[in-house]
């Protein structure tokens, strides 16, 4: 039986120091392995027991890294001695194989996305007309997407929820992750790229995690997925019959999640 986990990676299986969320004596804290550096300057984080358990399961089953981050933000990241043969990016708008991106998967994405919500531009404006000194930096994805980066304690009242319900009439989303606000096309999904990695490599069972509303399709599309006790999902407590939620919040969920996918690839 071939077996596809597909995971997140912000806040699911790597994070930042702002996110480990550990406490209790220093001697007692674990060892951490750093993935990715910006800039020069060491960025995100998994335990070593993490890194072990997610090399073992790269060995158990066909490990699809799947992000929100660009190709090129993804490649910064070194979570395996040698890189899995796909990774999910921009939310399901690239799809790399063997570390290249597939130009035909990106092409078929953009004609649907075109045809069923507004064009990137108009969002792009509308973000320039609500925006007040809390939003620290607009960006957009690879073309597909607009995010902003928000002084949480500043952000008004009711903002993201404004611009949720704009959106969601031009067939657009909202995601709040961190320091982060996401606008994404309704069709842009992890869920979609996983289908067609499952497609290609005939897997007959798939595992999923991730933290925020952007992983929800991915989740409920698998056969069994897991989510941490924290991030968007847990803060609006968002349940399906066959997700879990683990124990540990921050690093230690990250952890726990890796372990989690290995027993059940290998039970599979």
């Amino acid at each position: 039986m071939t077996v596809l986990v597909c995971s997140d990676l912000d806040r699911t299986l790597i994070y930042s120091t702002a996110a480990f969320h550990l406490s209790g004596p220093d001697e007692t804290m674990p060892r951490l392995l750093c993935v990715e550096f910006y800039q020069g300057a060491p960025l995100s984080y998994l335990t070593e027991t993490a890194a072990r358990t997610l090399e073992a399961l790269s060995e158990a089953a066909t490990f699809v890294p799947s992000t929100t981050r660009t190709p090129e933000q993804y490649r910064r990241v070194r979570l395996l001695e040698k890189p899995p043969p796909y990774a999910i990016c921009a939310n399901g708008g690239h799809l790399l194989v063997d570390g290249e991106d597939d130009p035909e998967w990106a092409a078929s994405v953009r004609r649907r996305v075109s045809d069923e919500c507004a064009p990137l531009a108009e969002v792009e404006r509308h973000l320039v007309d609500v925006s007040g000194d809390f939003v620290l930096k607009r960006r957009s994805a690879s073309g597909l997407f607009a995010y902003t980066v928000v002084d949480r304690a500043a952000l008004p009242s009711g903002w993201t929820d404004d611009l949720t319900g704009w959106c969601a009439e031009r067939g657009w989303r909202t995601s709040l992750q961190g320091r982060k606000v996401y606008c994404l096309p309704t069709g842009l999904t992890k869920a979609a790229a996983a289908a067609e990695v499952a497609r290609r490599t005939g897997a007959s069972r798939t595992l999923a995690a991730g933290d925020s509303l952007l992983d929800v399709e991915l989740l409920e599309a698998a056969d069994a997925s897991v989510r941490p006790a924290h991030g968007e999902l847990h803060d609006t407590g968002w349940t399906s019959p066959v997700t879990a939620v683990t124990a540990a919040r921050g690093i230690a969920a990250g952890q726990e999640i890796a372990g989690w996918l290995l027993e059940r690839a290998v039970a599979a």
